[in-house]
């Protein structure tokens, strides 16, 4: 693109539709250096360019409305996206836990998040289908120098996914023949029409898997998923008990969200 600074918002945003159309998909980073404008700009452009229906926003950009159903970012791009939001949420969500309990952790960089908060909880037994989260007590339990575990750990099994969660019928079968206190389950998306979604459709069937197994159902999710809509709904919103969210969360949102979830808390 050619020096663009002084372009109105119309033309400016002309110009990232023709992007969207001609590579399926752009990114902030991208368009701020490409545009020379800040991010917020480029937020705001992305922002009255889905409400008009020309493109569906996704962690970090933009895709085709065509794309959008189906685009899975993997675990390092959605690593990056509102790291502060989601370390709010995982202190709220920790909070949330009994030692002794036995949890499952959903795969995504939240539920990541929140397990470095969970293992110094004494006697947890977790139940997971993220590597990521595997990983975290496995190293938690490598530097303990009491010699005691740092929680029982059950991976599931299961076929890759590029956010690193393990999916297919080999998890399924696994979660099912379980039973668990509280589940911090992770979401592509939430919003009143499609519920909880994913472009995964193999992880849609694992999500539901997870939460007929729970006995309470938690969402752990920053502000920037509501409102977007994945190619699968595996959950109503009445099927949450609670969400953990930010307060990045607008208030219509969170009114909304409060008259089908039974609880909605905003942390940090």
């Amino acid at each position: 693109m050619a020096d663009t600074s002084n372009l109105l918002a119309e033309q400016r945003r002309a110009l990232i539709l023709d992007e969207v159309r001609r590579r399926g998909g752009v990114r902030v980073n991208e368009l701020t250096r490409q545009l020379n404008v800040s991010d917020m700009t480029i937020r705001r452009d992305l922002d009255a360019l889905a409400r008009a229906g020309s493109v569906e926003k996704v962690h970090g950009g933009a895709v085709s409305v065509e794309a959008a159903r189906t685009h899975e970012p993997g675990f390092e791009a959605k690593s990056v996206l509102e790291p502060s939001a989601k370390e709010e949420i995982a202190r709220a969500a920790a909070a949330l836990v009994q030692p002794g309990s036995a949890i499952a952790l959903s795969g995504g960089t939240t539920t990541f998040a929140l397990a470095h908060r969970l293992t110094a909880v004494p006697e947890l037994t977790v139940v997971t289908n993220s590597v990521r989260v595997a990983d975290v007590f496995a190293e938690a339990q490598r530097d303990r120098t009491d010699g005691g575990p740092a929680a029982t750990v059950v991976l599931t099994g299961g076929v890759r996914t590029p956010s690193d969660a393990l999916v297919g019928p080999v998890a399924d079968r696994s979660i099912r023949s379980l039973r668990f206190d509280l589940l911090f389950l992770g979401t592509h998306g939430l919003s009143l029409d499609a519920g909880l979604s994913t472009p995964n459709l193999a992880e849609a069937e694992t999500n539901r898997a997870f939460i007929g197994s729970a006995r309470r159902t938690v969402v752990v999710a920053d502000h920037t998923k509501w409102g977007t809509v994945g190619l699968s709904t595996f959950a109503d919103l009445t099927e949450v008990d609670t969400w953990v969210t930010d307060t990045g969360l607008p208030e219509d949102a969170a009114t909304a969200a409060r008259d089908r979830i039974r609880e909605v808390l905003l942390a940090g």
